[in-house]
């Protein structure tokens, strides 16, 4: 088994906490070499987590690639509308990449970078966890055996969660399209791809309505401060950054959690470096008053090949952060709880059976199991000159879709034709 050298640029939650990690759980697989991120106190922390000599440390993603290739792997985690730039010169110093998703901001931005990954001859995996998931290769595996027949119709409703939609699109990185991208391209894409992967047909048309509806200075409560600091609903707001960050039983610090959404705030989570990131930091800020401009909600309804249709919902407004998807087929149903980690198949007339996912993986972090078992699908392929499901040449398609809806709803729900719409916009 060969034990691949990995350089990381942007040292975020993704490449910090999720991929750099997989090295402490598989370090005879992977072996960190070079790092760089915007943030010395990032670059710090990771140069003496995983033993990275200060010669390989960069300050920015394009320090390092100007040197020659410094390992067989680059991990791009930069921000979405660097990765154009960063994947294609990493191309061009002759690295296989592991790109997060999304691919590019636009939609020529993601063709360049298919295109120059095949005129390169490298592998670019796409960071489209979910076909990597127990959860939903349990769902592929039933559609596939035919016990539901011909599925017709499909119902998916990714559950953002009210916190996480406060921390990573109202004042997080993703709050605003003119500074990353449309939140329906930045965290759908890969919900597009899972539904055109489970029902092995690509989409032929789609129409989407959405707007950003409540996290707007006009529907701030009488007498609110711009600060969750210096409110006096700092206690008693559900977006308030006290409650999502120290009180909250799922992520908060007062209940024992030390990692992921705390660790965006800062690198080593206490009390007094908590309060002092929501005293001074973007994470502080009130939900009503923040420069964020995308979406609270979107709906997409798309038509795929073989006249099967589907529903997709978007919504911030929701207690959990968890994806459910109803497949309806012509013999039967299958309905999947990714909450509960529970997938339930009935056949029409039969009895039900019920797959509980915690018995079926033995790793459900990360993405329910998806990101470790991505990036070792990644080496395998790598080593074995095989490819991934995720690659850079099946990702577009999806990408296109969420192009397509955020053009869809743009236009009050204007029904666009993908084939179409990808000729115009490869121009």
């Amino acid at each position: 088994m060969k034990q691949f050298t990995v350089a990381i640029v942007g040292l975020g939650g993704r490449g910090l906490y999720t991929y750099a990690k997989y090295q402490e759980k598989f370090p005879e697989r992977m072996k960190i070499v070079a790092i760089a991120d915007i943030d010395p106190e990032k670059v710090r922390y990771a140069s003496e987590r995983y033993s990275v000599p200060a010669d390989f440390c960069f300050d920015s993603a394009e320090n390092l690639l100007e040197r020659e290739k410094l390992a067989d792997v680059l991990i791009i985690a930069t921000q979405d509308c660097q990765h154009r730039d960063h994947a294609l010169a990493a191309l061009k110093r002759g690295y296989d990449i592991l790109l997060e998703k999304p691919v590019a901001v636009t939609v020529s931005d993601c063709i360049d970078i298919r295109d120059a990954a095949i005129r390169a001859g490298r592998s670019v995996t796409i960071c489209h966890v979910l076909e990597f998931t127990a959860f939903f290769r349990k769902i592929k595996e039933v559609i596939k055996s035919g016990v539901i027949g011909e599925p017709v119709t499909v119902e998916a409703i990714e559950n953002v969660g009210y916190w996480h939609q406060a921390h990573s699109f109202v004042r997080g990185n993703w709050r605003n399209d003119e500074i990353e991208s449309p939140m329906i391209l930045q965290k759908c894409c890969h919900d597009f791809d899972i539904l055109s992967w489970l029902l092995d047909k690509k989409c032929l048309s789609v129409s989407s309505l959405g707007s950003l509806k409540y996290f707007k200075k006009e529907n701030a409560p009488e007498g609110s401060a711009e600060r969750c600091c210096d409110c006096k609903y700092a206690h008693s707001c559900p977006y308030s950054a006290y409650r999502i960050y120290f009180e909250s039983k799922e992520m908060g610090y007062d209940h024992g959690n030390r990692d992921w959404p705390l660790n965006i705030l800062t690198e080593n989570p206490d009390r007094k470096s908590l309060n002092e990131a929501i005293e001074k930091g973007p994470y502080g800020r009130c939900v009503f008053h923040c420069d964020n401009n995308v979406v609270d909600h979107q709906i997409v309804s798309m038509q795929m090949e073989d006249e099967v249709t589907v529903s997709f919902t978007m919504t911030a407004f929701t207690a959990q952060n968890f994806r459910r998807v109803k497949v309806m087929g012509t013999l039967g149903e299958i309905v999947a709880d990714q909450r509960e980690n529970l997938v339930t198949v009935t056949p029409f007339g039969g009895e039900s059976t019920v797959y509980d996912i915690t018995k079926l993986a033995d790793d459900l972090s990360g993405h329910g199991g998806g990101d470790n078992r991505m990036m070792t699908e990644m080496f395998d392929a790598l080593e074995k000159g095989g490819t991934v499901s995720s690659s850079i040449k099946e990702a577009i398609a999806p990408h296109l879709v969420a192009f397509a809806a955020e053009e869809s709803r743009k236009k009050k729900g204007e029904r666009i034709f993908m084939a179409e719409f990808e000729k115009t916009n490869s121009k």
